[in-house]
């Protein structure tokens, strides 16, 4: 976790996850000069997903985020703090549009559920990910 204090958005990824750590390279080079985001990697030992009010699973079934006042958020509410953070705010008024918002929850749901498998992290039919401790 990075030693900063104040942030407009603390995002809890995956980083185990090919496309996840591509969006979250972006972002962190984006925000280089701002460092308005915290980026905390789920997948790291001792990440404790109890003391965030949250479980593991449910961290790794849709991606998640911290407000400053300690407010979850999840889904592309997530996304759209993220790039209002590094300067994209009139991106992310566009995807509030009454008719883009629900199209974009609904992608990112579908992708969310497909997640594992898209990125090639499922088995013989499995797309467990083991938990690190």
């Amino acid at each position: 976790m990075q030693a900063q204090t104040a942030f407009d958005v603390e995002v809890f990824f995956d980083g185990d996850c090919p496309l996840c750590t591509r969006e979250i390279g972006l972002l962190r080079s984006l925000d280089a000069k701002r460092r308005r985001i915290r980026f905390t990697d789920i997948t790291e030992p001792g990440f404790d997903p109890a003391s965030h009010g949250v479980s593991q699973d449910d961290l790794m079934a849709k991606i998640h985020g911290r407000l400053p006042d300690g407010r979850l958020i999840e889904g592309v509410e997530v996304f759209r703090r993220l790039y209002d953070a590094v300067g994209f705010g009139w991106l992310v008024r566009l995807t509030r549009l009454p008719l883009v918002a629900p199209v974009l929850d609904a992608a990112y749901r579908w992708f969310a559920a497909n997640r594992l498998h898209l990125t090639g992290r499922c088995t013989n039919g499995s797309c467990k990910v083991p938990h690190r401790s």
